[in-house]
């Protein structure tokens, strides 16, 4: 089934100033995530998953600048908006979950209080109908409506990112952007805020961007991901495809570093060290740790192609 593209990206560039010159962490993204799919963005650290989130939903603080691209939602170039348009758009119909959501928890506030106040911030609504949506918003999502009138310290890590993810679906958003949304959680709790993003797709229809670096993250709740290495996306598409048959070396080298309780494995990592963004390689920046590299790959840069249906990589062996 075909779906209609909610959001787009095109050749998003966010640089840092430093006194080295230009920090190229996000260098020419472009992705389509479509309405009512879970679109990971998975890669390791430094790849610049947070920054490109951070560009998308332009809270990009100086020394960092939006060096050029779109990010088109439903058609609306976002970077051209003023910030009090770009504000009707914040919570309204995209919201954003930060890394480390939860320790913005006010200790000494009950949950209520929070809730209403983050509805309060972003519209002109009354507190009585702000705790009304509260109750609702907490409700639909299988809390309990004991948690408003509990203290953060009374709530798990998980009750607590719930709480965090209940909060930004309140005025009912189209687009969820969660960064890191499970790190740190026990197992049960990482598998009750996955079911919680999951019934957001499922039953409301919600579009989620799940940023993690857990690559079994993703592989539970994705319907189509991204993989990003050294400021670039090098594959898209679907979660089930990418998984059977990586098609970057960098995609197959994240995967065959996953441990399996199901079957033994020899558990491989990825030589060598990401490069820098102050001084990215030339070519291919997977290059020197690639095991396939020729001399294409250190001196042209490929571009991301669809090879089949839905599947894009940017990788010289694929022509």
């Amino acid at each position: 089934m075909n779906k209609s593209t909610i959001l787009e990206v095109k050749n998003l560039k966010v640089y840092y100033k430093t006194v080295a010159g230009d920090a190229k962490v996000v260098d020419g993204v472009s992705l389509k995530v479509n309405e009512g799919e879970i679109f990971g963005i998975a890669g390791e650290s430094g790849c610049g998953k947070s920054t490109l989130v951070e560009g998308i939903y332009r809270i990009i603080k100086p020394p960092g600048y939006i060096a050029g691209g779109k990010v088109l939602f439903r058609n609306i170039d976002l970077l051209k908006l003023k910030e009090d348009e770009m504000r009707e758009i914040r919570w309204k119909k995209i919201a954003y979950i930060p890394q480390g959501a939860m320790s913005s928890l006010n200790p000494v506030l009950k949950v209520e209080e929070q809730v209403i106040d983050a509805i309060l911030d972003h519209t002109d609504m009354s507190r009585e109908k702000a705790l009304e949506i509260a109750k609702e918003v907490l409700t639909d999502l299988g809390l309990p409506e004991e948690v408003l009138n509990m203290y953060p310290h009374e709530l798990s890590g998980g009750m607590k990112q719930r709480v965090i993810i209940a909060t930004a679906y309140a005025l009912r958003p189209e687009l969820i952007i969660a960064d890191e949304p499970v790190t740190a959680l026990d197992v049960v709790s990482l598998r009750e805020v996955l079911q919680t993003l999951a019934e957001l797709r499922d039953k409301y229809k919600v579009t989620i961007i799940l940023v993690a670096h857990d690559m079994a993250v993703h592989a539970e709740v994705d319907d189509r991901m991204a993989i990003m290495y050294a400021g670039k996306v090098v594959e898209i598409g679907d979660v089930n495809k990418i998984f059977e048959d990586p098609l970057h070396p960098y995609t197959r080298g994240l995967i065959e570093s996953i441990p399996s309780i199901k079957k033994k494995k020899i558990i491989k990592g990825i030589p060598g060290i990401a490069p820098s963004p102050l001084n990215w390689p030339p070519g291919c920046r997977f290059h020197p740790r690639c095991p396939h590299a020729n001399e294409k790959c250190r001196t042209e840069i490929p571009e991301l192609k669809e090879i089949e249906p839905g599947r894009f990589v940017a990788c010289h062996i694929y022509g």
